[in-house]
């Protein structure tokens, strides 16, 4: 089973190193790295036609912002699955892409994911947040709940049938994707209950509060556009965080 790894990046000098170790020392053996870069000027593309991943795809271009660079990065791919990972994040274990594929060998099971934790910038030691998902269950959309996105791996039929990501969301288009996958798209979710990501804490949705309220009203127009509740459902979604601060790792 050959997965490909998407990772959308500008300017990313700074912690690619981490995330393209984590990415070297998976013990799947069938893996392409699609890299789909905005124009970084901090010595990004020097490093990764260095030191990139030895079957690596990379494309430096502009985009429309995130999502349009991750949508690039999916057209391109050509795994039987496909997941995302940016500079920020890493995974969390070596064994984590075996495990996707083991999970994905049940052709009745369209994608997997797992739990997150977010760690300090200076320390990815000091967990912040662990967000631990929990199984699948489409009731539980209506009370707030999501996959942790970047732990989401999912067949690339998946993308074929329910489409891309809406790049007329700038930063909730990952939640409106998810939102869709799992209504219209009838997608089958198995739950992998460890850590299968790290992701640095600081990310575009909480940077600034205008940016946090940008985020609330893409997540509510993501949760009418698919009939999975209404504010009720954006107020329990943000809720549900505030336990993880507390919640210690297993």
């Amino acid at each position: 089973m050959k997965i490909s790894v998407v990772t959308a990046v500008m300017n990313g000098r700074a912690t690619l190193p981490r995330m393209l170790d984590s990415l070297l020392g998976q013990s799947h053996p069938d893996v392409e790295h699609v890299v789909q870069d905005g124009g970084s000027t901090d010595g990004t593309l020097a490093f990764l036609r260095e030191a990139g991943h030895p079957n690596m795809a990379l494309v430096s271009a502009p985009d429309g912002g995130i999502y349009d660079a991750i949508n690039a990065g999916i057209e391109r791919a050509t795994g039987d699955v496909i997941g995302l990972l940016h500079a920020d994040d890493h995974l969390a274990s070596a064994d984590i892409l075996a495990k996707v594929a083991e999970t994905l060998h049940d052709p009745a099971i369209d994608g997997v994911y797992g739990d997150l934790q977010y760690v300090a910038r200076d320390d990815e030691t000091r967990v912040i947040r662990h967000w631990r998902a929990g199984p699948y269950a489409r009731t539980k959309l209506k009370a707030g709940w999501m996959p942790p996105h970047p732990t989401l791996y999912l067949r690339r039929e998946v993308f074929d049938r329910a489409g891309l990501y809406d790049t007329s969301y700038r930063i909730a288009g990952d939640y409106e994707a998810m939102l869709r996958f799992l209504t219209a798209g009838g997608v089958r979710l198995a739950y992998i209950p460890r850590v299968m990501v790290r992701m640095k804490i600081g990310g575009i949705s909480n940077r600034s509060f205008a940016h946090m309220i940008r985020k609330s009203r893409e997540d509510y127009r993501a949760i009418r556009r698919h009939n999975v509740g209404g504010i009720g459902t954006l107020m329990a979604k943000n809720l549900s965080k505030l336990p993880q601060f507390g919640m210690r790792p297993r």
